[in-house]
C-alpha cells in the first residue's frame, strides 16, 4: 500500500473526508466547474471537491490506485478548524505566523493553545482544533494576524503524509485534538475584525501562473482600499477581473474566495454581503469566460 493511500485512509478512519490533490501539489485533482462534463457524479450539476470528499475506504482505494495523489482534507465536513501559521514568502526575517500567534496570545492574556500540530512542507505549522457545536465558521485570511489563516467550511488542508517539493507534512508531538478555545472562536466568528490596513497583505499560495498571481494580488489590494460608497461595486469588478483565471484552472476558487473575503471585510463591508458578491462575480466569470486562446 502506498504511503499516500495509507495517509488518506488514516484520515478517513478519524471521520475526516478526503479527496485527491495533484501529485506533489496543492490543487484539487478533480475537474473545475468551468470544465465539468455534467456526467457521472456531476450528472445533476457540478459537484465541488468539498461535496465529493469522502470517508468511504473503497472509494479512497479506487481513487488512490489511479495516481500518487496528495491528500486533501475537507475541514468543514470534518468539523475541524485548522489554524495555518505560515512563513514569510519573501525570505525576510519578519515575524512568522507562529510569532504573530504568540503575540496575539500575550495580548489576550491566554496561553498558546496546545493541540494536534502538523509541520508543513514549507516549515509552517497547522494547528488542528475541533469545531464548536452549532457553529459554521468559514475560512479567514489574516483575521487573527499577519501570516495566520484559518480553514473551516469551504476550505481544506493537506493531510499528514502529503508531499510538496520532496518535503512531507508530518504530525509533531501528541495527536490529541483540542476544542477551539472560546477566545479564538470570538475572533473567528463573523463579523471578522477589520484588518489593520497598515499590516502586510498576506499573499495566497501561488497556485497559478505568475500572471494569475499578480492579478490576484493587485485586485485584492484594490478591493481592500475601495472608498466608502463604491466598495461593493469595486469588489464585484475586482473579483470579475480575477475570475477568468479560476475558469481556466490557474487559480483555485477557494483561494480566490478567501483572499477577497478578507479584502472586502477589511474595506468595511459586512461579511455576508462580501460572500454573496464574491460568489455572484465568480459564477458570472465562469459562465462567460472566453477560452484562453481567445482572451
Amino acid at each position: 500500500m502506498s504511503t499516500l493511500l495509507t495517509a488518506a485512509l488514516a484520515a478517513a478512519e478519524r471521520g475526516w473526508p478526503v479527496f485527491p490533490l495533484r501529485p506533489g501539489g496543492k490543487r484539487p485533482a478533480l475537474h473545475p466547474e468551468a470544465r465539468c462534463p455534467r456526467t457521472g457524479a456531476c450528472a445533476g450539476g457540478h459537484v465541488t471537491w468539498e461535496r465529493r470528499a469522502t470517508t468511504d475506504a473503497d472509494r479512497i482505494r479506487a481513487a488512490w490506485s489511479a495516481g500518487d495523489w496528495n491528500v486533501g482534507l475537507a475541514t468543514g465536513p470534518a468539523r475541524l478548524v485548522v489554524v495555518d501559521l505560515d512563513k514569510p514568502k519573501d525570505g525576510t526575517d519578519a515575524p512568522d505566523g507562529a510569532a504573530n500567534l504568540l503575540a496575539l496570545c500575550e495580548r489576550a492574556g491566554q496561553p498558546v493553545p496546545a493541540t494536534r500540530t502538523v509541520r508543513t512542507a514549507s516549515g509552517g505549522t497547522h494547528l488542528y482544533f475541533s469545531a464548536p457545536d452549532g457553529t459554521h465558521l468559514r475560512n479567514t485570511a489574516g483575521a487573527l494576524g499577519p501570516l495566520i489563516d484559518t480553514r473551516a467550511h469551504g476550505g481544506y488542508v493537506l493531510a499528514p503524509g502529503s508531499v510538496i517539493d520532496g518535503h512531507a507534512y508530518r504530525v509533531e508531538g501528541p495527536a490529541l485534538i483540542r476544542p477551539l478555545p472560546g477566545w479564538l472562536l470570538a475572533r473567528l466568528a463573523p463579523p471578522h475584525p477589520r484588518l489593520d490596513t497598515a499590516a502586510p497583505v498576506v499573499p495566497l499560495p501561488r497556485a497559478g501562473g505568475r500572471l494569475a498571481t499578480v492579478v490576484l494580488e493587485r485586485e485584492t489590494a484594490k478591493a481592500r482600499q475601495a472608498a466608502e460608497g463604491s466598495r461593493n461595486a469595486s469588489l464585484l469588478a475586482c473579483v470579475r477581473a480575477v475570475g477568468r483565471f479560476v475558469a481556466w484552472g490557474d487559480l483555485d476558487r477557494t483561494h480566490v474566495e478567501t483572499a477577497f473575503q478578507g479584502a472586502g471585510e477589511a474595506a468595511g463591508l459586512p461579511p455576508a454581503e462580501v460572500t454573496t458578491t464574491i460568489r455572484s462575480a465568480l459564477d458570472w466569470s465562469i459562465r462567460t469566460a472566453r477560452p484562453r486562446s481567445a482572451a
